[in-house]
């Protein structure tokens, strides 16, 4: 084993060293555009000058504990390779926390004036090396500076939590590519006056950066902060369960009914007045047990993620988070994993799911930005129930219908403008463009020649004839920052 392992750092430390010395290839970096602020419509993320910006992430929550600075820098690149601009992580996972070089995150608890003291990779100093790699790859740091858990049992007080926030603010309030994400996976009534505290204390010194909240599963930061003058956007955790899954822990049986039909949280969201930007900031895992807790239950996979991910961007949501059970850990040959993973994180990267949610950001950022919205109307026959919803959004001359299941559709080709309509189907396994044909503009019925079946779903895109955002001949769509 520890051959093994040797052997997998030195293969991570060589491919590291390539990527960092290629002089070709340019890394585009969002901020670039100026920083992140809600669009004016109050439904999507822009940069000042006007650039949109759709996030799609990648849950790397203990990314600053059990990764060296070698495999992170492997793991960001393979992120940004992958199309993932955000990676979601949880900078401390324990009071204190302890990396991989055995530094600890609070040596002299909540006081870190003398954090800097000299030392090998000290955690704080790990952790802008981690952030400053995420930069150099076009990576935004979604940072939750402390995991819910831990304020849940006490172990930060308000007081603390100012501490901790002004530590934070004053040493990242400058790096062009943080989101400070409060909470953690647990309820936001729970000890708030922490989130309150650490929200302002870390708005108050850093006045560059976005805020929002990570909620408990089957809830939404909604339901605790809409009105926080420190919450930018929501986040909602729609969580790895089945319709027929309830733990009891305070979800019923009508929020269970619920849970995989992660629109409805997107829906809920951009009903609330200001409207603020929603997106699921963690939906089920690939790889992980459906009910997350026991390993002889089915396995989610790539078709269920592909799943979350276009029912929430098509209902309205401004991007989207992907998750992998191994990746999430960051499970290595030593560890032993969570939730019955055995996968290593480097081996997940390889699953299909974590390499199809670049053509969901293609697809989207291939037409116009901020006129999109849902549209159900669209549907002129059914929209179907759990697997067999139809989820429709468009633009003013561009209309996108996902299908899960490869039923029959029919489709209302009236709503965008246009006489004509050029059409095609899209396949978010591979990202493959197939040109129909041109069609007039009424109801028309649409299905793949597929056959009908869960994980067998295609995207329907409709143009007006008289624009050219796609070619008749692409087989793919551009890839996109």
């Amino acid at each position: 084993m520890k051959k093994l392992s040797l052997f997998i750092c030195l293969f991570i430390a060589a491919m590291s060293g390539i990527y960092a010395q290629d002089p070709v290839k340019k890394v585009y970096k969002p901020w670039d555009n100026g920083k992140l602020r809600v669009s004016d419509n109050g439904t999507y993320l822009q940069h000042e000058n006007g650039t949109p910006f759709f996030w799609m992430g990648e849950t790397g929550w203990l990314l600053p504990e059990r990764l060296d600075r070698s495999e992170a820098s492997y793991y960001l690149n393979g992120c940004r390779e992958a199309g993932y601009n955000v990676v979601q992580v949880q900078t401390i996972n324990g009071v204190p926390a302890i990396n991989f070089y055995g530094q600890l995150s609070n040596p002299d608890g909540w006081d870190f004036s003398e954090i800097n003291k000299k030392g090998v990779y000290g955690y704080w100093d790990h952790m802008d090396y981690i952030i400053k790699q995420a930069e150099n790859q076009g990576i935004y740091i979604a940072m939750v500076p402390i995991w819910g858990g831990l304020v849940k049992a006490g172990l930060m007080s308000v007081d603390d939590a100012k501490a901790y926030g002004k530590f934070l603010a004053e040493r990242y309030k400058d790096s062009p590519n943080i989101i400070w994400v409060m909470g953690g996976d647990v309820k936001g009534d729970i000890n708030p006056d922490q989130w309150n505290a650490m929200a302002r204390t870390i708005k108050s010194i850093d006045k560059n950066h976005l805020m929002s909240y990570h909620p408990f599963g089957r809830t939404s930061s909604i339901n605790w902060f809409h009105n926080a003058e420190w919450l930018d956007f929501n986040m909602f955790q729609s969580g790895h369960r089945r319709y027929d899954q309830v733990r009891g822990d305070g979800d019923d049986t009508a929020q269970a009914a619920q849970a995989e039909d992660n629109w409805r949280y997107v829906e809920a969201g951009l009903a609330m007045k200001p409207r603020k930007p929603i997106f699921d900031a963690e939906p089920s895992y690939e790889e992980i047990p459906q009910g997350l807790h026991d390993p002889s239950q089915p396995w989610w996979k790539a078709p269920d993620v592909r799943r979350y991910a276009y029912w929430a961007v098509f209902a309205g949501a401004f991007g989207h988070t992907y998750g992998h059970n191994s990746i999430m850990q960051m499970l290595k040959p030593a560890n032993v994993g969570g939730y019955g993973a055995v996968k290593t994180w480097y081996e997940g990267m390889k699953d299909p799911g974590f390499n199809q949610m670049k053509h969901l950001k293609n697809l989207i950022l291939a037409f116009p930005f901020f006129e999109r919205v849902p549209d159900q109307s669209i549907i002129a026959g059914e929209n179907g129930t759990r697997y067999d919803r139809l989820i429709a959004t468009r633009g003013n001359d561009y209309l996108l219908v996902y299908n899960y299941t490869n039923r029959p559709m029919e489709i209302d080709l009236t709503k965008i403008s246009g006489k004509k309509k050029n059409a095609w189907w899209y396949d978010p396994k591979d990202g493959n463009l197939e040109y129909i044909g041109e069609f007039d503009s009424k109801v028309t019925p649409f299905q793949y020649d597929g056959g009908h079946g869960a994980g067998n779903d295609r995207v329907l895109i409709a143009v007006d004839s008289a624009k050219d955002y796609i070619g008749k001949d692409w087989k793919n769509l551009p890839s996109k920052n």
